[in-house]
């Protein structure tokens, strides 16, 4: 059931897992602080204490873009390096692979929604997760910050409701936690805990750029706001920090804004979903999940119903052409079935909804992410301060 000819338009390349990716950051930072285990991949200088500043949906191009509203991150642009975040190029996903050093292939998180065998249903990975599962089962490997705890202090620093989420179970679980609520109050934790330690590893958590992103768009002034508090907040943070550390900025993906009329709800037309047991995934990289008694050639019948429909503004492609295409990394036999029959990949500024499944305040959502364009898979990383010569005596 999947033979489905090849996408219209070329893919473009897979994530660079394992050399250029989300999950070298976190990894290398450990490295860089001599925690046995790890791989410095991204070359990054030896520290006392390395604090990574995640700021969720910062795209490269974003933040070229609306570099006005963001002079302390502009000025460190041309010495950053581009990574590419994750696929799907959602929080969960590239989240995931951030926390674990690993492909989604491997750690299994695998999309916002995703369908679990076990239960015959979708799931969803962020703030809805299935009382049915346990976030430890579903992601198995040890995270990058819990091997790192067993090593020196590790701590997270984010908003208080994410300490105990699954997500942070299933990812990011490991060391100590500091939450505040507002952009100013994690700041001034974060420096205090980084200055209360001779060695240390940091997670330091911002949503808010994703959250107005979602609700006004990645072009609004709202967003612009958003990005100048932050901004301002992150230069405050470097000033105060001690001479040998190292901090990092980098992102889990990009975001596009769709307009009312191109968030289009796919289930209107039963050719599109003929034979569909699930439809899982993100507005703008759906899966679908055909019956399992369905008949031969399904999946090449409802390829071509959303190649007719959507080929010129989307990849539509198989599982098997996915998989061999990288997109998610190698890919565990456990995590296979998770990884819809059918995927249908936005190209264009859209975001595609099953109105049977999508409440009506998803489809007032602006900014969207999930799909493989450059601005949703080109993240930064960006060097915010260094260890000065000598620091780590």
């Amino acid at each position: 059931m999947e033979s489905a000819s090849a996408p219209a338009e070329p893919l473009p390349k897979a994530p660079g897992y394992g050399q250029s990716s989300v999950a070298e950051v976190l990894t290398s930072a450990a490295a860089a602080l001599q925690v046995p285990g790890f791989a410095n991949t991204l070359e990054l200088p030896p520290a006392r204490r390395v604090c990574v500043v995640m700021v969720d949906g910062l795209g490269r191009s974003l933040l070229k873009q609306r570099a006005g509203h963001a002079p302390y991150l502009r000025s460190l642009l041309d010495s950053g390096r581009t990574l590419t975040a994750a696929f799907p190029t959602t929080t969960a996903a590239s989240l995931a692979s951030f926390g674990t050093g690993l492909a989604p292939g491997q750690h299994g998180m695998v999309g916002y929604d995703v369908f679990d065998p076990g239960q015959d249903k979708v799931v969803n990975m962020l703030g809805n997760w299935d009382a049915g599962v346990d976030p430890v089962q579903w992601q198995p490997f040890p995270t990058v910050l819990e091997r790192a705890a067993e090593h020196l202090p590790v701590t997270t620093v984010s908003l208080p409701r994410f300490a105990d989420s699954a997500m942070t179970k299933a990812a990011l679980r490991g060391g100590s936690y500091v939450s505040g609520t507002g952009i100013h109050a994690r700041v001034q934790a974060a420096a205090e805990k980084l200055g209360s330690e001779k060695r240390m590893l940091m997670y330091f958590y911002f949503n808010e750029l994703d959250k107005t992103g979602h609700r006004y768009g990645a072009q609004s002034s709202e967003w612009g706001g958003t990005l100048e508090e932050i901004d301002s907040a992150l230069k405050r943070f470097t000033s105060k920090l001690p001479a040998d550390t190292l901090v990092l900025l980098t992102a889990d993906h990009g975001m596009v804004d769709a307009a009312p009329q191109d968030r289009i709800d796919f289930a209107a037309d039963p050719a599109l979903v003929d034979g569909v047991r699930h439809t899982a995934g993100d507005p703008r990289m759906v899966q679908l999940h055909v019956e399992p008694d369905a008949p031969a050639g399904t999946v090449d019948r409802l390829a071509a119903a959303w190649q007719k429909s959507f080929g010129s503004r989307a990849w539509i492609l198989t599982r098997a052409q996915a998989v061999e295409a990288g997109l998610f990394g190698p890919v565990r036999p456990e995590v296979l079935p998770r990884i819809g029959d059918l995927l249908i990949a936005a190209r264009e500024p859209i975001a595609l909804y099953d109105t049977r499944r999508a409440s009506p305040s998803a489809l007032q959502m602006v900014g969207q992410h999930g799909s493989l364009t450059r601005a949703e898979r080109e993240v930064p990383l960006l060097t915010l301060a260094r260890p000065a010569k000598g620091g780590r005596k």
